[in-house]
């Protein structure tokens, strides 16, 4: 059944070969203008629902950011469409909250791999098969926060469908269940939990393109537990320039010579 017009994606209102082949990913539409501020060139391409689209130029290449609301369901469904319109790297930059008490508010997450505590990756995978950040776009997120002097930890994040399961699990009638896996993640060195990656990394793995996630901790809960400093930090431009950098390293790599899709 076709729900668009020919050559339209339906969800995001763009046209095939509309956005660039490279593009970030925040949650919140509004952040996209603010990330769009890095471009040269920014124009506003489409705007429906919770996807907001902006275009523009770094380095003279075109890029695009997209916003994918709040989940794994809308990212994913992001990611389809923008692959259908023509990119192929994709890099979330988000928000999350810590959990390896090393992590403190402010600093940056790279994530290597993502728990599957969620429901959308379930829909493209078996359980068994892992949800894994391409490493280029890795090694990319890694390079820029320390040419830009951020503080950053690269690690496996747990991603989930549920808020306020993991912030007030004893309230939950499956409380049993979320604060004995809450148990194990944090035993398994998990660096921070956020609601995205695990969808994002294993579509990405199907459609055959590249994707990675660098997140803004905003405050950690098991610092806070443990009487440790846990200020709330909201800025997301730390987050934000390191993408923007990390795109720069990829384009710059890809024009060499290097993979630009596997």
């Amino acid at each position: 059944m076709k729900y668009a017009e020919e050559g339209m994606q339906y969800h995001l209102q763009i046209r095939n070969g509309e956005v660039g082949k490279y593009v970030l990913l925040p949650g919140d539409p509004k952040r996209c203008a603010k990330i769009a501020r890095y471009f040269d060139e920014p124009v506003l391409v489409a705007d429906s629902r919770e996807f907001v689209t902006y275009n523009g130029y770094l380095d003279g290449v075109k890029v695009s950011v997209t916003s994918t609301g709040i989940g794994g369901p809308s990212a994913s469904i992001a990611m389809e469409e923008l692959v259908k319109a023509g990119a192929h790297t994709f890099l979330r930059v988000g928000t999350c909250g810590g959990m390896d008490r090393e992590v403190k508010s402010g600093d940056l997450v790279i994530a290597t791999g993502a728990v599957r505590a969620e429901g959308t990756s379930r829909e493209y995978a078996p359980i068994e098969f892992p949800a894994v950040a391409d490493i280029d776009v890795v090694n990319a997120l890694r390079e820029a926060a320390k040419k830009l002097g951020m503080p950053s930890h690269t690690g496996i994040v747990q991603c989930k469908d549920s808020f306020y399961g993991q912030h007030e699990p004893e309230l939950m009638p499956v409380d049993y269940d979320l604060q004995q896996k809450w148990g194990a993640w944090l035993k398994l060195g998990c660096k921070a939990s956020e609601m995205e990656s695990a969808a994002l990394f294993v579509v990405a793995s199907y459609l055959n393109v590249r994707c990675g996630s660098v997140f803004l901790a905003v405050a950690n809960q098991e610092r806070e537990k443990a009487g440790l400093p846990n200020p709330v930090v909201h800025d997301t431009d730390a987050a934000i320039r390191t993408g923007i950098e990390a795109l720069r390293i990829l384009i710059q790599r890809d024009g060499r010579g290097g993979k630009q899709r596997r």
